[in-house]
């Protein structure tokens, strides 16, 4: 079904499903047609692939994920929103639709059952209040995706792809840019949407790395990231002393250790800098 973005055919459909909007479940469907094709394009939708798409709504991005992918799989967890799906991707024999919580599927299983022989990416038009939650749950789990691209608001978006070292990331920023290369691509009005958002969008896109950068300890890596960011506006000095419970003589030495100043705050440090105090930390910890 072509015509899913036209808002009379919108209105058609979930009125003949006697369907409402759900605040709790953030859904805002997209009427802008330009979007989803652009998303589709863009988000390696092609042949070869396939997709994981989160968050299917009534169908608008799945059709055209549907036209260019081998084979997309649907990941949708209003039960309401199933019988609608089944009517609008009728006519396309390469879609699954799964009834689901993304968060407790086992998508590596998926991706083994569903797309053998076949590079995967991820497409999705994410709720904001859980937007973050299932990026790092999918850059975490290490799967064999290529690709994450996802609508999110505009502010989230930016703050995902900030460059690592700058006044606009934050501990998110940090593990996104760990395991991957993020870019905005574009831009969506918040008038592209049904109920419209009280904020504009951006669609945002990973390029999943084959190997993140190299750390000892990644766990501890990403609970002193958490720490140094709990408080972002504090130096590191005090703010991993603080909210890590360490010594300051000992932050210092790993500070110094490291090749910064005390007076050093989170957002100023690269990446080499943000791992190689981490492990100068441990290693000074653990002599204590």
């Amino acid at each position: 079904m072509d015509n899913l973005s036209n808002i009379g055919v919108i209105k058609e459909i979930l009125s003949d499903h006697g369907f409402t909007f759900s605040k709790k479940l953030g859904q805002n469907f997209l009427i802008n047609p330009s979007v989803c094709p652009k998303i589709a394009e863009m988000g390696n939708a092609k042949k070869g692939f396939g997709v994981i798409e989160i968050g299917p709504g009534i169908g608008v991005l799945t059709n055209e994920l549907c036209k260019r992918a081998d084979k997309v799989v649907a990941i949708e967890i209003d039960d309401r929103l199933i019988p609608i799906l089944e009517k609008t991707l009728a006519e396309h024999k390469n879609v699954k639709v799964i009834h689901d919580d993304v968060m407790n599927v086992n998508l590596k299983q998926l991706i083994e059952e569903e797309f053998e022989g076949l590079d995967v990416a991820v497409c999705a038009n994410l709720p904001y209040y859980i937007t973050s939650p299932i990026i790092m749950m999918l850059l975490e789990s290490r799967l064999p995706i290529k690709t994450i691209t996802t609508m999110v608001q505009k502010e989230a978006g930016q703050r995902l792809c900030a460059p690592v070292g700058t006044r606009d990331m934050g501990a998110v920023t940090v593990a996104v840019n760990y395991f991957s290369k993020a870019k905005i691509l574009f831009n969506v009005s918040r008038g592209s949407f049904m109920p419209a958002p009280n904020v504009d969008s951006c669609v945002i896109q990973f390029e999943v790395k084959d190997t993140p950068p190299m750390v000892n300890d990644e766990k501890y890596f990403f609970k002193v990231v958490r720490g140094m960011f709990s408080q972002r506006r504090k130096t590191i000095l005090n703010c991993v002393s603080g909210s890590l419970g360490i010594a300051k003589d000992t932050v210092l030495k790993a500070i110094e250790q490291t090749g910064l100043k005390p007076s050093s705050r989170p957002e100023e440090l690269s990446m080499e800098e943000l791992i190689a105090f981490s492990e100068n930390l441990k290693a000074f910890v653990n002599l204590e």
